[in-house]
């Protein structure tokens, strides 16, 4: 197939997504409106949103915006949830155990480094407001560590690159599959600047203005995406002198067994070829997407956000709002009843009825006066608290603190029952939110596992707080099941897990056999208190376990190793011995009895320094 087959085909395959598609992208720039306070616009025929007029000119048309609070509270409750992972290990074994203790560093390594708390943050953003939002996980060769040039050019060690994905840029080949990969194949569109694409890609295309909801060409000036006279307007965004790269992800079939991915920047093929990154159980190549959603649509791929259900709410809050003060304002202000031709109209008109002012009326006629006016109805004051309620049924949150004069009668533990309730309503976002960050751990397992062949340095946190430089390639990731070690972060406040460590420690349960409470638990502590890791020291005991790990390294290699007198020979032993037991010593010695013959040769020296330092002891205490 030429190059120009394969374009047309992507091409014409896009516009199809895009026509199929655009009644969702109206939802979601309406959503975004509402957002920003934008709240007179509405979907016209087209699929377009658009700003529509008073039918009056008096009309009272403020904004009264409840949406941005209420999504304020949410991302305030989803914001607590980064789980804290741990990986399973392949198997019982000693050095499984250890494998997967090191990816669980490699995972809080990569987290920190690449601010993924951050990115979950913006991502929770857009699946809120539009209802979708996507994480991107690739393997980048010009990220990471320099280890040569190439003439003026580096050439890296490459690492994980992970960025968020919003609705707008992500065309599924079926919008009625509810599953990322259930889909055939994933367009990725996006629009770049063209000296951008000339530095990725190397090719030269022709900038065009693109509508950057839409990602249609258009040749209108740029507007859109501003500031109107009344208040901003989220209606379209055009970017000037940009071209469109579109990303086609085919899932392995009969055809393409490894899968296909086709990139087109403009209208050149830039990429053909399988897809490249093993990302998916069993060693399969997969799309390098995972879809976060707030709330599930049955039979539908896109998720529905919580302002398209806030905003018929919204609609009517506004209106009940305006029409109340509209009644206010002819109650202040009155309504003149004036028989035809008594008075100067204009002037009424232009001045009113001002403190002192003198009204001159024709003679014989009647005098001007206001017509009745009564109280506000008390059904305004009903409507607008049952819409404000409505706000937060279909949200499902509320703010406590804002009402607490409505609860001083109620006791501590029904207190904290109600904030349990209200925080119970939104865990099923608050789980699909945990399920995409346990997937994204096994995406970025799977990429190291699959691309660093060498030996790489990462920096990590140890146990008792003191900073490690841990080495690792691929073959030391052995596992890629991913668990949580707490079951929920949402209805867990500091308070709470300060008084749950403190109940712990009253009960003992922290403190050793001797009942004595060890340096690495006491640090474990105070980072569960909230009080960070205060000091780097070292438990003495983790760092003689560290020793004889290295030295089990070493006497693999066939070096010698010596027994220091300053050992602690029960650690030593023990950790050589676990070894030893272990799978992998068993099938690397199986053939290599001298290596065997090295252990246990260390271990009696360590068993001979022991027994000279007893009895020393024992002459001492006799002396």
């Amino acid at each position: 197939m030429i190059e120009e087959d394969i374009v047309d085909k992507v091409l014409e395959d896009f516009r199809y997504r895009q026509n199929e598609r655009k009644s969702y992208e109206a939802i979601w720039q309406l959503s975004m409106n509402f957002l920003i306070g934008n709240q007179y616009c509405s979907i016209a025929q087209n699929c377009e949103v658009e700003e529509y007029e008073k039918q009056y000119f008096w009309q009272e048309r403020e904004v009264y915006n409840h949406i941005a609070p209420t999504l304020d509270i949410r991302f305030a409750k989803l914001q607590k949830v980064r789980p804290v992972m741990a990986v399973v290990p392949a198997s019982t074994d000693d050095s499984d155990i250890k494998t997967a203790k090191l990816c669980k560093k490699i995972l809080n390594s990569i987290y920190n480094k690449q601010e993924v708390s951050s990115l979950i943050c913006d991502a929770t953003k857009w699946s809120e407001v539009c209802g979708t939002s996507f994480y991107k996980i690739i393997w980048n060769d010009k990220k990471g560590d320099t280890i040569a040039k190439k003439g003026k050019e580096d050439i890296k060690l490459g690492d994980i690159e992970i960025s968020v994905c919003s609705p707008f840029e992500i065309y599924p080949d079926n919008v009625c599959t509810e599953k990322l990969d259930d889909c055939q194949s994933i367009i990725h569109a996006k629009a770049y600047h063209v000296d951008e694409i000339k530095r990725i890609y190397n090719v030269d295309v022709k900038g065009e203005d693109i509508n950057v909801f839409s990602l249609d060409n258009t040749s209108q000036g740029i507007g859109g995406l501003g500031y109107s006279s009344r208040t901003s307007r989220v209606v379209s965004g055009i970017k000037t002198n940009h071209a469109l790269v579109i990303e086609k992800y085919e899932k392995p079939s009969k055809d393409f067994p490894n899968g296909r991915l086709i990139i087109i920047a403009g209208d050149k093929l830039v990429h053909y070829g399988d897809l490249p990154f093993i990302n998916k159980v069993d060693g399969q190549r997969g799309f390098p997407f995972i879809k976060q959603v707030s709330i599930e649509q049955t039979g539908c791929f896109w998720g529905t956000g919580i302002v398209e259900r806030l905003i018929p709410v919204q609609r009517a809050y506004n209106a009940v709002k305006n029409r109340k003060h509209e009644f206010l304002n002819r109650i202040s202000m009155g309504v003149l009843t004036v028989e035809d031709g008594s008075v100067d109209l204009d002037n009424l008109e232009e001045e009113g009825l001002s403190p002192g002012k003198i009204l001159v009326y024709r003679q014989g006629s009647s005098a001007p006066r206001f017509m009745t006016a009564n109280s506000v109805p008390t059904d305004f004051e009903r409507e607008e608290e049952a819409l404000l309620a409505e706000f937060m049924v279909i949200s499902g949150v509320s703010d406590v603190l804002s009402n607490s004069a409505s609860y001083n009668n109620l006791s501590g533990v029904a207190l904290q029952l109600l904030i349990e309730q209200d925080d119970s309503r939104i865990s099923p976002t608050s789980d699909r939110i945990k399920e995409c960050i346990r997937l994204l751990g096994g995406h970025i397992l799977r990429l190291y596992k699959q691309f660093a062949t060498v030996p790489r340095l990462t920096k990590v946190m140890g146990d008792n707080g003191e900073l490690e430089i841990v080495y690792f390639m691929s073959s030391d990731i052995s596992s890629e099941d991913i668990v949580f070690e707490s079951d929920s972060e949402i209805t867990e406040s500091l308070a709470q897990r300060r008084s749950m460590v403190f109940e712990l420690l009253n009960a003992g349960l922290l403190q050793d056999e001797n009942g004595k409470l060890s340096n690495r638990m006491r640090l474990k502590a105070l980072d569960l208190l909230g009080f960070g890791i205060w000091e780097n020291s070292q438990d003495i005991n983790e760092l003689h376990t560290k020793k004889a790990s290295s030295e089990n390294i070493e006497l693999m290699r066939g070096k010698e190793v010596k027994v220091c007198e300053i050992d602690n020979h029960d650690l030593h032993i023990n950790e050589h011995i676990a070894f030893m037991l272990g799978g992998d010593f068993k099938a690397k010695c199986e053939n290599n009895p001298e290596i065997e013959n090295a252990f246990l040769k260390h271990i009696r020296e360590h068993k001979q320094m022991k027994y000279a330092e007893q009895q020393m002891n024992v002459s001492e205490q006799k002396e």
